[in-house]
């Protein structure tokens, strides 16, 4: 069955300059894209407040959420999400953990996640410098995070797989060594079976896969808000997403943090991001 495209131009989840900039990101990927095969959640234009969370922005996350989630329900099959920043995953990750499996369960419990990310994402409320969500996305999807965001499905950390991340805080590090998440390294990418191995070691033989752009080395893409160097080439992501594919069922998959500098900028980086699309669905 051929992937269906949620776009969610989501901003408020990012604590970039360039936070706008992800709606024009969104906008333009969804330009390439088959109309027929391609849903919009409707972004609202206001930022929202806090409202004691420590998130920034949290009440119009909560409503995005919410519209995703309604929008997720009228789908079946693949979808591919296309962000917006990184706490768009919340509702596609919850939303592919209810995939049935072969079997016909609908079990989560055979479902690794594979974030490919130049950051970790594992902040929480307390120890996130930005309090931005999209730094405390992951957490959240683990079940650890600010109530009303927190899935009724939590993603075990035995299951997900951080790729490519080579910036995290100090809070970040000692959370994924408590909580004993694996991490492949930019470099170590550069053999697709490494990734492959990592995910047979959760147990799962499905998969999800996120893909935050900053993953890739500023050389390979301009319009990310928080470039990060020694990342991965698009050629070594396409590999890693091929090799995970032809061994594991992919049940979803998102790519986010899309923020070029200007709208007619945002054609350069095009390509790649279509090159990545093609490795997800093809």
């Amino acid at each position: 069955m051929p992937a269906t495209f949620v776009v969610v131009p989501q901003w408020q989840g990012s604590g970039s300059s360039r936070a706008m900039r992800l709606i024009d990101g969104a906008m333009a990927v969804m330009g390439d894209l088959p109309a027929s095969a391609t849903r919009l959640v409707e972004v609202p234009v206001g930022a929202g407040e806090a409202q004691g969370t420590g998130v920034l922005r949290y009440t119009a996350l909560h409503s995005i959420a919410a519209a995703q989630k309604r929008e997720l329900a009228r789908t079946s099959g693949l979808v591919v999400t296309i962000g917006g920043d990184c706490g768009v995953e919340l509702a596609s990750v919850q939303h592919a953990l209810t995939t049935p499996g072969p079997d016909g369960d609908a079990t989560s419990d055979d479902i690794a996640l594979v974030w490919f990310d130049a950051h970790g994402d594992v902040n929480s409320a307390e120890s996130s410098p930005s309090h931005a969500f999209h730094g405390m996305i992951l957490r959240t999807l683990l079940g650890d995070g600010p109530e009303g965001l927190v899935p009724d499905t939590a993603v075990s950390p035995r299951r997900v797989v951080i790729a490519g991340a080579r910036s995290l805080d100090d809070a970040e590090a000692a959370y994924i060594d408590e909580a004993g998440i694996r991490m492949i390294s930019a470099a170590a990418l550069r053999d697709p079976a490494a990734l492959v191995e990592a995910v047979a070691a959760t147990g799962a033989s499905r998969v999800y896969l996120h893909v935050d752009l900053d993953v890739l080395d500023p050389s390979e893409i301009d319009g990310v808000g928080y470039p990060e160097p020694f990342g991965v080439s698009v050629l070594e992501l396409v590999a890693a997403i091929a090799a995970v594919r032809s061994r594991f069922e992919l049940v979803g998959a998102g790519i986010t943090e899309f923020a070029p500098s200007s709208p007619e900028a945002a054609s350069d980086d095009l390509p790649t991001i279509l090159r990545i699309i093609s490795a997800l669905t093809r």
